[in-house]
Formats: structure tokens, C-alpha cells, sequence
């Protein structure tokens, strides 16, 4: 009795729910096509890893998991490997469903069942291990890069040294003209910065990986408002902290001194924001707010100092950008760094002549679910 193809295809898959059950149970995608790449079985991994509902998959070409570029050489090339040589096996970069490109390990095979042949591919996720590698590699970057700015900045800070010293000494043994002591006081103004551009740019290089403990947003923020309370109080700026939109303890995972670091360039720039903007005697105001839910935590920070105009606003997380002749232009790249290493973002919007607000926001707990709480009752039990 003659059994028809897409008979044929139908036992195929009886077969494989039959003797291939575990392979619903194996973290590896597993795809099987007939001749004509077909596909005839997919396993769930399969669908968790590309988004389609396996019966979606089945009875479509494998073509739809390739970039329409590698349609025309690369797809078959891979067809021809398996049906007539040893397979192919490498790296390759597909699609899911949603049409967002993912990095795979791939392996094909064929087989033959009842005198039909069929052929499977193997697809192990490696999207992860790209960024890991490209994690790795930016390590040993910002490493080499690290130890070269240490060296730069000793050999630079030396001569910076010297040179106000021996100013400071010129303004003391020396009767100097208006003319000649603005010079000096010129050459110490440089110098100054010079040796700030050379603290930012170490503190930035030299960023350690953030060591997270839990710690309370509210005392780490009133800290870092204390810290600029004398200045505060010398330029005439009022803080205002609000906490009516934080739920929860205010608890949260992170690096109390890399928080507090990038936080004070905020403050530091808000605070300097509103004393570039004339008010006369009217005192000033620094808002500050807490904000999260349960998985979220945040702070803003707005002033009414004299705005970014949009054209600036894009460029304000670059190294070195700075609308004022006399700063770095690092404080906020820093603070965006320091964010990031948390897992947290970073945003500014402003207006000219209206003001800024500068919002960040942290995971509240970056451990995962099963690390921070019990997951059932039965959990529970099976503590001792």
C-alpha cells in the first residue's frame, strides 16, 4: 500500500511525540523539516526562543526564521550542507516573530524515516553570550584605557603643580602692575581647571563596578542635600523634599557612594542653574522628589534656573559638553554611568528661562524572585 507525503509527514510527527517527548524538556530550540524545509515538528523551546505558537511553526518554511538578505545564498547554502554533506554548524543571526534579530549556535542534520528524509536544525540561544563578550571586552578597554589615564594624569598633574606654585611665588616676591597680576590670576584660574578636568576625568575612567547594599533612597538623598547645605545657605536656595509619592519603605539595592556621587553633580548643577538667573532678593528653590512603586524607585530634581534649549538638551550626557567656558562638562556623563551600572535610567527635560528637571530612576531590587522571597508555602516548609 502506498502511503502519501503528507502521510508520511503525519507518522513523522506521531513518531516524534512518541519517542521524542523529552525533547520538549532540553533548553535547545529543535526543528524538523522534510526535503523541502518544511517544517513538520518544533519543540516548545522553540517557541519560548522565536515567539511563534508551534502550531503556527508547523507547516510553514524554515524560511521564516532567516533575514530576507540570507534568503538568497545563506539559507540554501545551509539546505545543501545538510542534505549532501556533513551538516552545517555555526554561528547565525535570525529573526523571531516580532521581527527582532536574535544571535544562535545552529546545527543541522539529516536522517532518513521509512525512506524519506528529513532535517533538523538545533538552534542554541548565544544572544547572551554576544553581550557578555562584548561586555568582556569593554572591561578590558575601560582596564587599558584606566591605566593609561592614571599615568597621563600623574605625569600632566606635576607640571600643573609647579606652575602655581611658582605663580604664587611670583605674586609674593613680586611688586607685579594690575596688568601683569591679571596674567597671574589668569594662569591660576587655568591651572585650577586643568587639575579638575584631570579629577573628572579619573573619577570617571576609574568608576568601580557598584557594590550593592540595600539602603534607604530618603537618608541617602537628605544626606546628599546636607552636603551643599552650607552653599545653599550662602546663595540663598531653599530644598524642598517631598516623599508623598513613594510607596513602600523606600528600601532599594545600591551603591550608597556611586548614588551619592552622581547625585550630587545633579544637585550641583541645579544649584548652579539658579544662581546664573537674576531674581533680586527673592530666595530660591530646589524641588527634590521621591517617587517608586514596588518595583521602581525615583528621584527628580528641578529648578527654575535658565533652561537648556533644545538644541544643547541632546548633547548633555556627552564627555566634555559644556555651555559654560569654565566647566568640565563630565558631571552628568558621570551621573548617567553611575545609573546605568544600576540598572536605572536617566532623563532631563528643560525649558529656556523655565527650568530643568533632572529624573532618575533605580530597579528596587534586582535579585531575582527566587533570591528575595518565598515563592509558595510549600517553599516555606522546606526551609530546614
Amino acid at each position: 500500500m502506498r502511503v502519501s507525503k503528507s502521510g508520511m509527514e503525519s507518522t513523522m510527527v506521531d513518531i516524534l511525540k512518541e519517542r521524542h517527548h523529552l525533547l520538549d524538556l532540553v533548553q535547545v530550540a529543535f526543528i524538523i523539516t522534510d526535503v523541502h524545509s518544511k517544517i513538520v515538528y518544533a519543540n516548545r523551546y522553540m517557541e519560548r526562543l522565536f515567539g511563534y505558537p508551534r502550531g503556527e511553526m508547523e507547516g510553514q518554511r524554515i524560511r521564516i526564521l532567516f533575514l530576507e538578505e540570507d534568503l538568497t545564498y545563506f539559507l540554501p547554502n545551509i539546505v545543501y550542507l545538510t542534505l549532501y554533506k556533513n551538516g552545517f554548524e555555526g554561528e547565525a543571526l535570525l529573526k523571531q516573530k516580532e521581527g527582532t534579530r536574535i544571535f544562535v549556535h545552529l546545527s543541522t542534520h539529516s536522517f532518513k524515516e521509512e525512506g524519506e528524509v528529513f532535517l533538523t536544525f538545533s538552534l542554541q540561544e548565544i544572544q547572551r553570550l554576544k553581550k557578555l563578550e562584548r561586555e568582556r571586552l569593554e572591561m578590558e578597554r575601560w582596564s587599558s584605557l584606566g591605566m593609561m589615564v592614571e599615568e597621563i594624569a600623574h605625569q600632566v598633574r606635576n607640571p600643573i603643580v609647579s606652575i602655581g606654585g611658582y605663580v604664587h611665588r611670583l605674586l609674593k616676591v613680586v611688586s607685579p602692575s594690575q596688568k601683569s597680576k591679571s596674567y597671574c590670576d589668569q594662569i591660576l584660574r587655568e591651572t585650577r581647571k586643568l587639575e579638575k578636568m584631570i579629577q573628572r576625568i579619573e573619577e570617571y575612567v576609574l568608576l568601580p563596578a557598584p557594590t550593592c547594599q540595600k539602603e534607604n533612597i530618603q537618608k541617602v538623598v537628605e544626606t546628599a542635600l546636607q552636603r551643599f547645605s552650607a552653599e545653599a545657605i550662602e546663595k540663598r536656595i531653599s530644598f524642598n523634599l517631598e516623599t508623598g509619592g513613594l510607596e513602600g519603605d523606600g528600601n532599594l539595592f545600591i551603591d550608597r557612594d556611586l548614588v551619592m556621587r552622581a547625585l550630587s553633580h545633579v544637585l550641583g548643577n541645579s544649584i548652579e542653574a539658579l544662581t546664573q538667573r537674576p531674581l533680586g532678593k527673592k530666595r530660591m528653590t530646589l524641588n527634590v522628589a521621591l517617587f517608586g512603586d514596588g518595583e521602581r524607585v525615583g528621584i527628580s530634581v528641578s529648578d527654575k534656573g535658565e533652561g537648556i534649549s533644545k538644541k544643547n538638551l541632546r548633547h548633555i550626557f556627552e564627555p566634555f559638553f559644556s555651555t559654560r567656558p569654565d566647566r568640565i562638562g563630565l558631571g552628568l556623563t558621570f551621573a548617567k554611568k553611575v545609573v546605568e551600572e544600576h540598572g536605572g535610567e536617566i532623563g532631563v527635560e528643560s525649558w529656556l528661562k523655565r527650568g530643568t528637571t533632572v529624573t532618575i530612576t533605580f530597579p528596587k531590587d534586582r535579585r531575582r524572585q527566587v533570591r528575595r522571597e518565598m515563592i509558595s508555602p510549600e517553599a516555606m516548609e522546606r526551609r530546614d
